[in-house]
């Protein structure tokens, strides 16, 4: 018998040695992995849509249509009455798939968007795992599939659109904020010129310029950039959107002219505003009139109300050290208050989750009275006192539990998408056809983004991104006292 035993040691010897240096943590973070990944697999093809890259496949044949000597704003995809929209310089960035077959230009759009979504978690996860102590890489290996499977990722991605890179464009911004604000802790003596600029934050709105300069849209946040006094970051984001338009009109005078003389103002281009997937408050109120047009002065009136309401407290978010929910705020007012938002639009609800859900844990420490994390003050060169949670106002064991319930439930939402079975078309078809049930739901998403608008909670103190200026601030009224 001990002989036997010795030589089973002997054979289990190698393979010891093999899994001596793994982490069975690891192992298990990444079944779970592996299985989250697969369930949100599972919930594409439940609640998502036949995809076949029908965007894609417009900008593939209209870019291939302008390399071969045509006018790029006169092509239609067959079958459609569909043609391009984007500004000339989207055309340009475009221009190099017309070489490739339109099904490697659309994986390698979804890989990139994949990778640019990936990024995005990871600076917008970064803190709040530092704070918990939290692996990254394992957090963003779960954000990303769970990402990835709900309507505005799914859409972006089976369509071949560019939504999650414009994202990535807009939040590298913030990105570049932060480090903006800690000029000289992220670089060492010996490192080049070139990590000093990137480290430095210096190119900040670069990203929104660049991203303007494809979709109209993200302009909103260069308002909100002159609103928050952030004058270097909106002449940054001013000027890359002009230079490239001027540089534009250099290269494609003529289909420059022709979008922004005529195309721009041709909003029957994009499909009517009633459209199921328009859910923005001009798609909201065509179907609550039924029309299919929008009731003009209805919803300017609306617009600039919401306009107002978002805009007011992403300038108050900012001003409380929460960044990442004054550019969430932004992002989802500009969703609501565009004539055309389709759900592939509807990325900024990615941010609103995370915020929601790390408000809930916040709160929670809170009850718990560990409203101070070892050295958590001093993470991002802030203050710990500016650090300090409310002390909870209700009853401590359910303390952030509305703010959970509202992360789960938004996400659920975005999930399984409602608004599909209650898909109808005018005139064929009114949108009271499954009465008010079947309206609330065609609209549901549309009504989620207004109340986020309204009542999205921000953190104070969650990310002192701008810490030096408060400080700075705190310092003169102290001061003056």
């Amino acid at each position: 018998m001990p002989t036997t035993v010795g030589r089973r040691a002997v054979r289990l010897a190698p393979l010891q040695r093999m899994t001596r240096g793994i982490d069975r943590r690891n192992v298990v973070r990444g079944v779970i992995v592996a299985a989250v990944a697969y369930a949100a697999w599972l919930a594409i093809g439940e609640f998502g849509r036949p995809y076949n890259f029908f965007d894609m496949k417009i900008y593939h044949g209209a870019v291939v249509w302008w390399a071969s000597g045509h006018e790029l704003y006169e092509f239609i995809a067959p079958g459609t009455t569909l043609g391009f929209t984007y500004p000339p310089f989207a055309g340009l960035v475009m221009l190099p798939m017309a070489q490739l077959p339109i099904g490697a230009a659309a994986i390698i759009n979804a890989l990139a968007s994949i990778a640019a979504l990936a990024l995005v978690l990871a600076g917008l996860l970064r803190p709040i795992v530092d704070r918990l102590g939290w692996p990254l890489w394992f957090t963003v290996a779960l954000a990303v599939p769970l990402a990835v499977a709900i309507e505005p990722s799914r859409e972006t991605l089976g369509y071949g659109q560019v939504n999650l890179l414009l994202f990535a464009l807009i939040m590298g911004d913030l990105i570049g904020l932060r480090w903006r604000s800690r000029r000289g802790t992220h670089y060492a003596a010996s490192d080049g010129p070139l990590l000093r600029f990137v480290y430095g934050g210096a190119w900040a709105g670069a990203g929104i310029g660049l991203a303007t300069a494809v979709k109209l849209t993200p302009a909103l946040f260069i308002a909100y950039l002159m609103i928050t006094r952030q004058w270097r970051v909106a002449a940054t984001a001013i000027g890359t959107t002009i230079g490239v338009t001027i540089g534009t009109f250099a290269v494609v005078g003529d289909e420059s002219r022709t979008y922004f003389g005529s195309v721009l103002w041709q909003t029957e281009r994009v499909g009517a505003a009633d459209m199921t997937p328009n859910q923005s408050l001009a798609g909201l109120l065509a179907r609550l009139y039924d029309s299919i047009e929008t009731p003009g002065l209805l919803w300017l009136a609306f617009s600039v109300l919401i306009l107002a309401v978002g805009l007011s407290r992403a300038a108050s978010s900012r001003a409380d050290g929460d960044e990442l929910t004054a550019f969430t705020l932004v992002g989802l007012t500009a969703n609501v208050i565009s004539p055309i938002s389709w759900t592939h639009h509807l990325v900024w609800v990615i941010p609103a989750i995370i915020v929601l859900a790390d408000a809930a844990v916040r709160r929670r420490e809170a009850s718990r009275g560990l409203t101070q994390r070892t050295g958590q003050g001093l993470v991002f060169g802030g203050l710990s006192g500016l650090n300090a949670l409310r002390p909870p106002i209700w009853y401590p064991t359910l303390t952030g539990f509305r703010h959970g319930v509202a992360a789960v439930g938004l996400y659920l939402l975005f999930l399984v998408s409602p608004i599909w079975p209650y898909e109808h078309q005018l005139p064929e078809v009114s949108h009271y056809q499954d009465g008010l049930f079947g309206a609330l739901m065609e609209n549901s998403l549309a009504l989620a983004l207004i109340v986020l608008v309204a009542a999205l909670p921000w953190r104070p103190g969650a990310e002192p991104a701008f810490y030096g200026e408060r400080l700075s601030r705190v310092m003169v009224l102290n001061g003056r006292r």
